[in-house]
């Protein structure tokens, strides 16, 4: 089992020239071209957490499919963090994740396979994990461990954990991960127009190889957030 795996903190749909707009995000998830996609900030923060994204839209202008992971009708996923998954691709498990925090945070997961018409199999899944972590280093070492238990619970070494980890230093504030997985820095992501922090990583189980990995860095990708994305090719052993 292989698939395209990217992460984005989309900032609300808001680029650096202070103006919302969903069409150019999706424009940018198609330069993309990933089997399945978490996002970070997909919903507002006030009221009901309506997402930036409209599902109509992602409907009509994509090949995607949100994961049903939201805890409202109006919302695209959870404390901002959302899954979108390639049409056709099997959904056969979710969950929401909390995560200790000065302010509320979470994490959502989907255990993903490939369309058995296409030769997959529902046995041979791959758990992926979407986060945004705090931004003090106390927190996210807590987050990072709650991810980690987590992700005991179920099949570890196929598990995924993507998302903006908000962490400069891997050995530092990211050690909680280690031993069972493995940091991928695709490369600098934030600032967006100037990107000197890799602040964007996954973290993989021994049970996934990594084939190739990098950063989506554009003129649209620079513009339409303040994080660009990052990709990565995986495959299940």
């Amino acid at each position: 089992m292989r698939l395209r795996l990217a992460s984005y903190n989309i900032q609300k749909a808001i680029g650096l020239d202070l103006r919302r707009d969903p069409s150019r995000v999706l424009a940018v998830l198609a330069e993309l071209d990933a089997d399945v996609v978490v996002l970070q900030e997909a919903d507002k923060r006030l009221g009901t957490r309506p997402s930036a994204l409209p599902h109509l839209l992602i409907e009509q202008r994509t090949d995607y499919v949100p994961v049903d992971i939201a805890d409202s009708n109006v919302s695209l996923g959870w404390h901002g963090n959302a899954i979108l998954v390639r049409r056709g691709w099997q959904v056969l498990e979710t969950a929401r994740l909390p995560l200790p925090g000065l302010e509320p945070r979470g994490a959502v997961m989907a255990r993903i396979a490939p369309d058995v018409r296409s030769g997959g199999a529902t046995d041979k899944g791959i758990t992926v994990i979407g986060a945004h972590l705090g931004l003090l280093r106390n927190w996210r070492r807590r987050q990072a461990r709650a991810l980690r238990a987590h992700a005991s619970q179920g099949d570890s070494a196929t598990t995924a954990i993507a998302g903006d980890l908000n962490e400069w230093s891997v050995r530092k504030g990211l050690g909680p991960l280690h031993p069972a997985f493995r940091i991928i820095s695709p490369g600098r992501t934030f600032p967006a127009a100037r990107p000197i922090g890799p602040l964007d990583r996954v973290a993989l189980g021994h049970g996934l190889k990594l084939l190739d990995a990098g950063v989506l860095d554009t003129s649209l990708a620079r513009v339409a957030s303040d994080h660009l994305p990052i990709w990565m090719d995986i495959q299940r052993l």
